[in-house]
């Protein structure tokens, strides 16, 4: 799957990165807590999350993440929009529900961190 697929999917709007919306999507992983995002998730993967603020950005660039989509309308500040061009980290924001998210990608065939390891 590519982030051009996660956007069409999730109705998302791409807040910074759209010149790198056919990066590939290893995984997805749903989380509200960026130390879950450290432990759990590897290099390649989507992260979505309800938090705006610079440390999304900064998990995403340590863990080497494909992108960030915000979800429930959250929209970050404009500063963590400008970290994320700094870093090369695509950022999208969605209406849909962490939930709702995951399972929409899930059904379109992406699979979770934990998933990716047992194949």
């Amino acid at each position: 799957m590519r982030l051009r697929d996660v956007q069409r999917i999730l109705h998302a709007e791409v807040l910074w990165g759209e010149d790198l919306l056919d990066r590939e999507v290893v995984a997805g992983f749903g989380c509200d807590l960026i130390s879950d995002s450290l432990f759990f998730a590897t290099p390649g993967t989507l992260l979505l999350t309800g938090l705006t603020h610079p440390q999304v950005v900064r998990a995403a660039e340590l863990m080497e993440f494909c992108g960030v989509v915000f979800v429930r309308g959250k929209r970050p500040a404009d500063s963590v929009v400008d970290l994320a061009r700094d870093k090369g980290i695509p950022l999208l924001l969605t209406r849909f529900l962490l939930f709702d998210s995951c399972g929409l990608l899930y059904e379109a065939g992406l699979r979770g961190c934990r998933a990716q390891e047992r194949r």
